[in-house]
């Protein structure tokens, strides 16, 4: 058997020779397979789109990607690799209004555990009307954890949610962070114009309303 004399223990590959292939080619590619990498969208001059796992000289017009290829929002750009990772892959929406009590607990947790999350304020008829089509119901706070969904307020519950989903127990977002401002769950938005008698006798696509996850607060797989 050659030794690696540096160390005084068989090299990698010499323990590849006596033991079975596969479980060394395995062990050779783990590294390459747990190491997640961050990936850049970006649109040169010529409109061109590029990716990369290496940050562009400027990040002007490049767009940071997260899981299944989502845009991740600039509040979470600027995260630690490990939490951004975990937002980018589970996000947390906090649903709250101005008389929801509870809320403001909500907001407690999720700020002193160091979560970035975005907040949507539900305070009109089309927020309710939004609001119901989302959960189902109209009891606030109503939070969700990626495809989660957790309806009114327990520190017990959604801790272990947060947990499930891989959040750190301790804050570690950099003294730089800033929460983004809440939102209306739903914007104004200007009316469109008319549309042609051609364009109204056109079919439109139906989208089938989709069923929320049941919950599940004990043995949570995300």
């Amino acid at each position: 058997m050659k030794v690696n004399h540096s160390s005084g223990t068989p090299s990698l590959r010499t323990l590849c020779a006596l033991i079975d292939g596969s479980i060394c080619v395995a062990a050779l590619l783990l590294p390459v397979v747990t190491q997640a990498q961050t990936i850049y969208r970006v649109v040169g001059a010529d409109g061109r789109v590029t990716f990369s796992d290496k940050m562009p000289v400027t990040t002007d017009n490049a767009t940071v990607l997260g899981s299944g290829g989502r845009a991740l929002a600039a509040s979470v750009v600027s995260l630690p690799l490990e939490l951004r990772q975990v937002a980018g892959k589970y996000p947390v929406t906090l649903y709250t209004s101005s008389s929801c009590a509870p809320c403001n607990a909500g907001r407690e947790l999720l700020s002193g555990r160091g979560i970035p999350y975005a907040e949507r304020t539900v305070s009109t008829s089309d927020d309710s009307e939004a609001l119901q089509r989302i959960s189902g119901g109209s009891s606030l706070p109503f939070l969700t954890i990626g495809s989660q969904q957790i309806k009114g307020f327990s520190d017990t519950e959604w801790t272990q949610f947060l947990d499930a989903a891989g959040y750190p127990k301790t804050s570690v977002l950099p003294a730089s962070y800033r929460a983004p401002p809440a939102t209306p769950l739903v914007v104004a938005q200007k009316a469109a114009p008319a549309a042609s008698a051609s364009e109204q006798q056109q079919p439109r696509d139906i989208v089938a309303p989709q069923s929320a996850p049941p919950p599940n607060p004990a043995g949570i797989r995300f």
